[in-house]
């Protein structure tokens, strides 16, 4: 197992004012972060399709036992017809992908606010998740945002093909810890501006407890949950990230719990 805790991304203006050494370059923005978090999730995968010379890039920038996360493209989630997605499915899993070879983490596959859960459709589109890509095994991680996914017709689907659910610290989408997957995926999303490290020392805390009862294979206690917490499974690996809320704060949120763990 393994707990990694990292950031959305690496360009961000803000961060050069309190992230950033003074005066460095763009072209080492990447270098700096992947040495000051463990992983790094990609929106810019979310937007446009990137190049196998890009993914290679990134993977020769970065430290060896640095991961990834990629959010897919949107052109793959935000449809009224799920099960239509095949093609769009395809082209971004062979965008790259494997060119980060060891260090590509979860695919994050975001859906819409506005998009419910249709058991029937939405099954047609796990079935059209690949398992692997030039060899290289894929993790999946579903980022359901409307709250008619918080039933158990869900999370059965979920388990059976094997996806993990990403649990959001969030007030504005659903957050519920059910474990549906072989990994954990957690998106904190409260930081403050006020707060130089984003969270509180209580709070940060209480995320490293956390995160170690999910490494372990425990549910935490106080876990949201929409079934009746499981027995403890085996080990896990474990994605925590620092994204939204107070963005500016987020790599030192994001190193505050690194010291903690």
């Amino acid at each position: 197992m393994s707990i990694r805790v990292g950031i959305g991304g690496w360009t961000f203006e803000p961060w050069r004012n309190n992230f950033f050494p003074a005066g460095l370059p763009h072209s080492q923005e990447l270098h700096f972060a992947s040495r000051a978090v463990t992983a790094i999730e990609v929106n810019g995968t979310y937007y446009s399709t990137q190049s196998p010379k890009s993914f290679a890039r990134w993977r020769d920038e970065t430290p060896e036992d640095f991961v990834f996360s990629l959010k897919a493209n949107r052109f793959a989630t935000n449809r009224r017809v799920l099960a239509d997605a095949g093609e769009s499915i395809a082209r971004f899993v062979g965008s790259g992908l494997s060119e980060l070879g060891r260090k590509l983490g979860p695919i994050v596959w975001q859906f819409a606010p506005t998009k419910q859960f249709d058991a029937q459709d939405f099954e047609a589109f796990l079935a059209l998740l690949p398992k692997a890509v030039d060899g290289l095994a894929l993790r999946h991680v579903l980022d359901v945002r409307h709250p008619s996914f918080m039933v158990p017709a869900y999370l059965a689907l979920a388990r059976r093909y094997g996806c993990a659910t990403v649990f959001a610290d969030s007030d504005k989408f659903p957050s519920f810890a059910d474990v549906t997957g072989d990994f954990v995926y957690a998106r904190l999303m409260q930081s403050q501006a006020a707060c130089t490290t984003g969270y509180e020392a209580e709070p940060l805390d209480r995320w490293a407890d956390v995160a170690r009862d999910w490494a372990r294979g425990a549910t935490p206690a106080g876990a949201p949950l929409v079934e009746p917490a499981p027995a403890d499974g085996g080990p896990r690996d474990v994605f925590v990230f620092f994204i939204n809320g107070a963005k500016e704060r987020a790599p030192a949120a994001a190193q505050a719990l690194i010291a903690r763990l």
